[in-house]
């Protein structure tokens, strides 16, 4: 879609009036949690053995290494990385997120992050401690959430209230660029009103545009996965999943509750520059399993549809990747 083609199903005015957009609720801060020394064992995952051509080719293997980084040469599976504990993840997590946040800062004036609900905002928790919290140039983070529970904002299942909760509360932000839902209006109107922002955005420049596709380039999206192998609000066996057109969708019959959600498509989770897949837990082994294994799926779940343009890095703890 041409930006020549964007419209708007929202006045502008409007847009920018939205108490939803420009306001943050008053939430309780909460403490924020103290870390430990980290350490980390990395799994690389490479097409064959070293030196192994032909029909082999295409064949994974996985290698346990004590480098820093892992490498993979299967493009759309990503660089994984397996850590001891959760803690050491979230170490590892709290750096990989600094230095795009510094390096997109410096390129372009601005840093647009996409977060998601569950666990995520937990293993984000090193970020509000220093040495990132009095370091990081938070002026140009501009904050979106790739899916969220149509609730009020102070709801216990609201991702806003979540993020707030455990991260927004404690670094300065400004208020204006945190990209909230319109909780006062129904799930398809939210749908449509976020979209509307996004589009908004692009055309000044804030967020950038996939050359490829045309979809909204987000520089990093921090993604977690559920026990079923879902992203987003993009569960396995929705139409939904399908979805090529639209930026943002609306859900009334989630599997999971609340049943009424917004979520970003799959053209805009995959356009970004960077996705961070954060999976921590044994009952997530098996999706897990499903995206990374050597096995074949024929109907793939959801978090095996991630394939973005730019950098795939899975951060998991060793209980995630215990079927590896």
């Amino acid at each position: 879609m041409a930006s020549s083609s964007l419209h708007f199903s929202t006045p502008l005015r409007a847009l920018y009036s939205s108490p939803s957009l420009r306001r943050l609720p008053r939430i309780p801060v909460q403490a924020s949690l103290f870390s430990k020394p980290t350490t980390r064992k990395t799994l690389a995952l490479s097409t064959g053995t070293s030196g192994v051509s032909g029909s082999d080719s295409g064949r994974f293997c996985w290698r346990a290494k004590a480098s820093m980084a892992g490498t993979t040469t299967e493009k759309g599976k990503g660089k994984v990385d397996v850590f001891n504990s959760e803690e050491d993840l979230s170490v590892s997590l709290a750096k990989y997120t600094a230095d795009l946040a510094n390096k997109f800062s410096k390129e372009k004036g601005s840093f647009t992050v996409v977060l998601s609900g569950g666990s995520l905002i937990k293993s984000l928790r090193k970020l509000v401690e220093p040495p990132y919290v009095g370091s990081v140039d938070w002026s140009t983070w501009h904050v979106f959430w790739v899916d969220e529970r149509v609730v009020p904002k102070d709801h216990d299942d609201s991702n806003y209230k979540l993020a707030y909760d455990g991260f927004l509360s404690k670094v300065p932000i400004l208020p204006g660029n945190v990209y909230s839902i319109n909780d006062a209006l129904p799930a398809e109107g939210a749908a449509d009103d976020y979209e509307t922002c996004l589009k908004h955005l692009v055309k000044s420049g804030v967020i950038s545009v996939s050359t490829a596709t045309e979809f909204p380039k987000f520089d990093l999206m921090l993604l977690g996965m559920g026990p079923d192998g879902h992203v987003a609000s993009l569960f396995p066996g929705h139409p939904l999943v399908k979805e090529t057109e639209r930026w943002v969708t609306f859900i009334k019959d989630s599997p999971k509750p609340p049943p009424e959600r917004i979520t970003f498509t799959f053209p805009v989770i995959n356009a970004s520059a960077h996705i961070a897949l954060v999976i921590c837990g044994a009952g997530k082994a098996g999706p897990v399993q499903a995206a990374l294994g050597d096995g074949q799926n024929s109907d793939p779940l959801p978090v095996q549809m991630v394939s973005p343009e730019g950098e795939l890095v899975w951060f998991l703890d060793k209980d995630a990747a215990s079927k590896l």
